[in-house]
């Protein structure tokens, strides 16, 4: 094989790791209520697993350089490229919270730290202008995965089989096997011996972090009835994980090498990853919500519009990246990676019940697509320049960088489902305390809608059916007014990232 055949497989072997990563978030986030209830868990029981499969691969990927200096590149990536083969299988033939909850875990073993080793072939095995093809391959892959992942998952469910999503992951992961043993080398890294991972340590990081991810995701359920408890669950969480952090930082064979990235450029680059993440999955889950519950398409329609929207990632991606070379200083990417996020919860924020997706809703989507695919490669290629040269350190920043992505998609989804529960009770409250039976607003809708019902099932049942209709429409309008509460606050975000990213002086 010449050397530019190898570098392109190389290169497609990149694409295929960032992919089973991203397309199984993706789709798995999206086709939640068809396969909850193909296995007859319970929102529950899914949150549940979310949160398992977090912290599972948040301790994964903190071990992620530990194993390739014992095992070598190849040997690694092919084992856990292997392992989440398995899970992928076990989800896909999965019956029960039981089986589905165990598939999960070990995909997470085996798939969580693949995309952190994407990033780490390329700074390897590529050098100067071939790095960037790497970095090309790895954005493109991700913005598709996004972009793909609900028109997959929809067509899945349509066809009855919500199966084969994991099969496809499965797939993926068989041919990031072969390719891995195709194009990296076998010869392992020399093992340096001297940072080893504690096992009280990683307990520590396991346990606060599920205990965090957890808490979060069940405020949405046990808000009301367990606050407290949660409350105490969150802060014990968050505890641990700074304990472990203080830990990492002061010890002197510590697994991460905190201490190396306490630095400004650092810091500020995992604030934006942070920050993108977050509103990746606050976004994923209020979106489909918003399409679904409370608009009324089909799932088969939103899936389409998701991805048809989401392309608009691919294109983002490829002129940024274009631009870079040339023009790479990255403040004014960054402003108009921000004010498309503003557009975009701008254009949300002004959709009512009578919508229509493709004038209303898909330029909105395709202003988060830019906001995603600016915000986030711009990011990743300012963030590590000072360690670029010391490869433990960049290989820790990698892996810390992704830690902390694993629990920031999971922060956005918990925080948007509280702030959706919240929100829709504050305004069926208002509507309730306004449409009360006897007032003018009530009746106007009440009135006609009995009087219709009454001419075809009779008087004595158009009563109850059109009052339980207002009840319905008052919810609706309630998760209407919450919904554009979610996006006149992403609106502001943007607006106020617009304003930092011109004031900072550190991504100039």
């Amino acid at each position: 094989m010449n050397k530019l055949a190898s570098e392109r497989m190389l290169c497609v072997t990149i694409a295929a790791l960032t992919a089973i990563e991203f397309l199984q978030l993706s789709m798995t986030a999206f086709a939640a209520g068809p396969i909850m209830g193909e296995l007859g868990m319970s929102p529950e029981d899914f949150s549940l697993v979310a949160a398992v499969y977090a912290s599972v691969a948040i301790l994964v990927i903190s071990m992620q350089r530990w194993f390739v200096e014992r095992l070598g590149g190849r040997r690694f990536i092919r084992c856990a490229t292997a392992i989440s083969l398995l899970g992928s299988v076990l989800c896909a033939t999965s019956t029960n919270f039981g089986s589905f909850l165990c598939g999960r875990v070990v995909m997470a073993i085996g798939g969580g730290a693949l995309f952190t080793s994407a990033r780490m072939i390329i700074h390897h095995l590529l050098a100067g202008p071939r790095r960037f093809a790497g970095i090309r391959a790895l954005g493109t892959s991700l913005a598709l995965s996004i972009a793909a992942g609900p028109w997959i998952a929809a067509e899945a469910v349509a066809a009855d089989s919500w199966s084969a999503i994991y099969w496809i992951i499965a797939g993926l992961g068989g041919l990031a096997f072969v390719l891995a043993g195709i194009t990296l080398s076998p010869i392992p890294l020399d093992p340096k011996g001297t940072h080893v991972p504690r096992a009280w340590h990683q307990l520590l990081l396991v346990a606060g972090s599920f205990a965090l991810l957890y808490a979060l995701q069940r405020f949405y359920y046990d808000f009301f009835s367990d606050a407290g408890l949660l409350l105490l669950l969150a802060v014990l969480g968050g505890a641990a994980l700074l304990g472990y952090a203080w830990l990492q930082q002061r010890g002197r064979r510590s697994l991460l090498r905190v201490r190396q990235l306490l630095h400004v450029r650092y810091l500020a680059g995992l604030a934006l990853f942070n920050f993108g993440y977050l509103m990746l999955g606050a976004n994923n889950y209020v979106i489909p919500v918003m399409l679904q519950r409370t608009l009324g398409f089909g799932w088969h329609t939103v899936g389409a519009i998701e991805a048809i929207g989401l392309l608009v990632a691919v294109l983002t991606f490829t002129v940024v990246t274009s631009l870079l070379p040339r023009h790479p200083a990255p403040r004014k990417y960054l402003a108009t990676g921000f004010a498309a996020l503003a557009l975009f919860g701008f254009a949300l924020a002004r959709i009512n019940t009578g919508a229509d997706l493709w004038r209303d809703v898909l330029p909105a989507l395709a202003c988060y697509s830019v906001f995603l695919l600016t915000v986030l490669p711009v990011a990743a290629m300012q963030s590590f320049r000072e360690v670029d040269q010391d490869e433990p350190a960049f290989s820790n920043a990698q892996q810390l960088k992704n830690m902390l992505a694993q629990a920031g998609i999971a922060l956005g989804v918990a925080l948007a489902t509280l702030g959706q529960q919240w929100r829709t009770a504050v305004h069926y409250a208002v509507l309730d305390n306004r449409v009360q039976p006897g007032s003018p607003a009530y009746e106007a809708v009440f009135g006609p809608l009995r009087d219709s019902l009454a001419h075809l099932v009779g008087p004595a049942q158009a009563t109850p059916i059109a009052a339980a209709r207002v009840a319905q429409m008052l919810a609706q309008q309630s998760a209407m007014l919450a919904n554009i509460d979610h996006f006149a606050a992403v609106a502001v975000l943007g607006v106020l990232g617009v304003g930092v990213t011109l004031l900072q002086r550190v991504f100039r």
